[in-house]
């Protein structure tokens, strides 16, 4: 395979995989096994972290609820969670729940749902810190209350490795954690809990999936595992995007985008991320009505042009369910993204930078911002090019309107 041929067999990466998640539809049914171990374990006291409504109308609810019942297990429930979540959800949730010392917490949602479940149960184990504290990087966390995450959409790839997100509203910042204690050790992908989620929302959530593989394939310390699974979830994506735009109450076609979420999960917590995460960070957590996902597509035709030229053989495998043609010639850079925007036009995704409310007099603001962020200084460094401030300048200004 060519795009492993100049991975130097001497750098040591990282292998990871390690919670057990339930894959299939009606994999919902795990649930009741999975409180029942718990409660033979000694668990009576569960903490529960959702959105406001989707952890009912998806179904999950009647499921997750009777075997509370059926256990005699005692919840305290956050329901507040927004997208793109703030350090002050995440503060609340911590207060709420932490009334009744919970000994597991349990996320049922989205990615935001989810990766606020993953820092209260941080926060539990340290209740002289707070939710700034953490998303600023002023301790290191080594422990968190165990966690089960029921994954509601089929995009962030949470509810398989060790990160987080939340906003920190005053400073527009959206650092992003990683800890080992925050692995789940159980984790749901049931694909008929996510038949509800609107046209658009499919769409976002699953380019957010095409951008973990886009980057992790491409950093500097990617492996074959990482471009592997990057292979495997470009195809799955390509060919059951479409589909389940078409016909929303397919499951098969959901089924195999929660596995192509799962895989893209994976490879981004062994190999990372890097350019389009860090700048779409600062996009969103300026304007927190912009959906992760949409952000990430905005930019992503910008991204692949700029890296394209320094990792084409890698990208051009990844890539050729959606650009058959592709060779792995650095010089089919801006034919890559161009077809890339295309192919996201086609799944509805039509925004650039400009629609969702930028200006070109902003992008020094958000340069900036990219620097200040906690964390994201690290991202940018496992770039496959040097990255300034000029290309993330650069990158912004192409992402306002289509390509010409």
């Amino acid at each position: 395979m060519k795009a492993l041929k100049n991975l130097p067999v001497d750098r040591v990466v990282e292998l990871r995989c390690r919670t057990i998640t339930y894959l299939g539809a009606g994999a919902i049914q795990k649930f009741p096994d999975i409180i029942k171990t718990l409660s033979d374990e000694g668990v009576k006291r569960v903490a529960l972290v959702t959105g406001r409504g989707s952890y009912k109308k998806s179904g999950a609810w009647d499921v997750v609820k009777p075997a509370f019942e059926k256990l005699q297990i005692e919840y305290a429930h956050f329901d507040g969670v927004t997208g793109n979540p703030t350090v002050d959800q995440v503060d609340e949730a911590t207060r709420v729940v932490r009334e009744i010392d919970p000994q597991v917490v349990i996320g049922i949602g989205g990615g935001s749902p989810l990766d606020s479940a993953k820092s209260v149960a941080i926060l539990l184990k340290y209740p002289d810190k707070d939710a700034r504290q953490l998303y600023r990087g002023e301790f290191t966390p080594t422990e968190a209350v165990p966690l089960v995450l029921v994954n509601l959409t089929h995009g962030t790839g949470t509810e398989v490795n060790r990160f987080a997100v939340a906003t920190i509203p005053e400073t527009n910042h959206k650092p992003v954690i990683a800890y080992d204690c925050i692995y789940p050790i159980y984790s749901i992908d049931d694909p008929a809990l996510t038949l509800n989620l609107p046209a658009d929302q499919i769409s976002y959530v699953t380019v957010d999936a095409l951008n973990h593989i886009t980057e992790a394939a491409t950093t500097t310390i990617t492996s074959p595992y990482a471009i592997l699974l990057a292979k495997e979830t470009a195809r799955c994506i390509a060919e059951y995007l479409p589909v389940a735009l078409a016909k929303p109450d397919n499951v098969e076609a959901r089924y195999y985008l929660h596995y192509a979420s799962a895989t893209a999960g994976i490879a981004f917590d062994c190999a990372l991320l890097h350019i389009t995460h860090a700048l779409e960070h600062t996009i969103s957590a300026f304007k927190p009505e912009v959906a992760h996902g949409l952000g990430l597509a905005v930019i992503l035709p910008a991204v692949i042009r700029v890296i394209y030229p320094a990792v084409p053989e890698v990208l051009a495998e990844v890539y050729k369910p959606i650009v058959p043609e592709l060779c792995g010639l650095p010089e089919e850079a801006k034919t890559l993204a161009r077809k890339a925007e295309e192919w996201l036009v086609s799944v509805g995704i039509k925004q650039k930078l400009a629609d969702l409310g930028f200006t070109r007099e902003d992008i020094p603001d958000l340069v900036k911002n990219v620097r200040a962020c906690p964390g994201m200084d690290g991202l940018l460094s496992l770039a496959p090019v040097p990255v300034t401030d000029d290309l993330i300048a650069r990158i912004y200004e192409e992402s306002l309107y289509p390509m010409r």
